[in-house]
């Protein structure tokens, strides 16, 4: 049945994102907040608006009855939950469907399959997509893990078997090392997922981090192409772009084919994204996770296919089928996203929350900025920093970072430090100019001091 009346359970440049696709296609919108987001953009936006708490998420955002309680009373037919707090939630899908309400995303058994990274890594391997040697399932205790290592071989990443963002990861260079950080990554991934399951994976030295963009019916699955997502700091992204420069077209072929298995495998419905590392001295890739939900950096797809995804999510979800055929998918050109964040990264990224000042927006042909931002408006201090995504579309990988350098220095938001410098700074850097980077790139670049070497004066 087509959805008519929208719930967005979600805040910030997505919620805006959301209400935009959902306002072309004739939906009304309703827009949660929390007593800190009342000012928020997509409050102003949304044809309707509704308080859902106080301004810490859980009592907000992270509350499902609070959100679910707001659909009821707002009347909504179907609820999208962006990407980030309750996205991912098996617990949240369920709750929508319960009270006879569409969940703009994949079935609660589909999230919680490929929420759990051991379910998660079991299904692929049954579907025929390359995994990461690792445990075959959780690790019970530290002599597990130690006898599981030596069958893989070090070093070996230690990882949480729910959640994701980084969160509860480590590196164990031998068996000491195992033995003393196995306890520290349960309690981590304990603390922050409620889980303290682990799993091994071998760590791949210097890896690609190679992503593709699916999306399905629950039925068929296509992909719109690959990202690559290396240049992170601290595992979060920092800069994404689409296509990926170091694939060849074999192994681009092979990667994208392996992504629609495993979403046809588990009759995917909505957007969805596989995650990869790639070896490029062996062209080698290995799956490593699936976010079920739209990502960030999803416009860079947008703009390389001429698709967007937001609405075909909402078409989906509201019981059409895909409207597109694999081979109606084609891309061009090459676009680049990087994350601004309130953030001083001068001062170790401390967040810098405050007020919006002045706003100068960049335009023009291939150019794009995702944001909630407006002069006046106060960024409050308890979410993420991150405010806006600054998107360019070039005939080629040379053509699109000129166009975001062009659009970087164009930007202009005053009253708060952000990461722009950063980012101009490594459209400076020969080795990314040149695509010579991996996902342990950044923060050795960062260390020696490179940021204000490639400031200009």
């Amino acid at each position: 049945m087509a959805i008519n009346r929208l719930l967005i359970a979600n805040r910030g440049e997505i919620a805006v994102r959301i209400i935009r696709a959902a306002k072309a296609l004739g939906i009304t919108t309703i827009q949660v907040f929390s007593e800190a987001d009342k000012d928020m953009l997509a409050v102003r936006l949304a044809d309707e608006a509704i308080c859902i708490g106080a301004p810490h998420a859980r009592d907000s955002y992270l509350n499902i009855d609070k959100v679910i309680a707001a659909a009821v009373k707002k009347s909504a037919d179907a609820v999208h939950p962006g990407y980030g707090f309750l996205a991912e939630s098996a617990d949240f899908a369920r709750a929508v469907i319960k009270v006879g309400m569409t969940f703009v995303g994949p079935s609660a058994d589909t999230i919680q399959q490929m929420g759990d990274k051991v379910s998660a890594r079991a299904i692929a391997r049954a579907a025929g997509v390359p995994i990461v040697p690792g445990s075959v399932g959780r690790i019970d205790s530290v002599d597990d893990a130690a006898r599981v290592a030596a069958e893989i071989g070090y070093p070996v990443m230690i990882k949480a078997a729910a959640g994701g963002g980084g969160r509860g990861i480590r590196i164990a260079q031998n068996e000491d090392d195992l033995r003393a950080m196995a306890p520290q990554a349960k309690a981590e991934a304990e603390a922050a997922f409620g889980d303290g399951g682990l799993y091994l994976e071998r760590s791949i030295r210097a890896p690609r981090h190679i992503e593709v963009q699916i999306m399905g019916d629950g039925t068929d699955a296509v992909h719109f192409f690959e990202r690559e997502c290396s240049l992170q700091r601290r595992r979060q992204k920092v800069w994404e772009e689409a296509g990926a420069t170091c694939l060849d077209e074999a192994t681009r072929q092979h990667l994208c084919q392996t992504a629609v298995a495993l979403a046809e495998a588990v009759q995917y419905c909505g957007a969805g994204t596989v995650e990869y590392l790639y070896d490029e001295a062996s062209k080698d890739f290995y799956f490593i996770e699936m976010n079920t939900r739209i990502q960030v950096e999803h416009p860079v797809s947008e703009m390389t296919t001429g698709i967007d995804l937001v609405q075909e999510m909402l078409c989906i979800a509201g019981g059409q089928p895909l409207s597109v055929a694999q081979s109606d998918i084609s891309k061009t050109g090459h676009a680049i996203e990087v994350r601004i964040n309130a953030e001083d990264p001068h001062m170790q990224f401390m967040p810098f929350p405050g007020v919006v000042t002045g706003l100068i927006v960049p335009s023009g042909k291939g150019v794009r900025f995702d944001h909630f931002l407006y002069p006046g408006y106060a960024i409050p201090p308890f979410y993420d920093s991150l405010i806006g995504k600054l998107i360019v579309h070039g005939q080629d990988r040379q053509d699109a970072i000129a166009r975001l350098v062009h659009a970087l220095e164009a930007l202009q938001i005053d009253g708060l430090k952000t990461t722009i410098p950063l980012h101009l700074a490594l459209t400076r850097d020969p080795d990314v100019l040149a695509g010579n980077f991996h996902t342990q790139w950044l923060e050795p670049w960062l260390d020696a001091g490179n940021l204000t070497k490639g400031e200009v004066p």
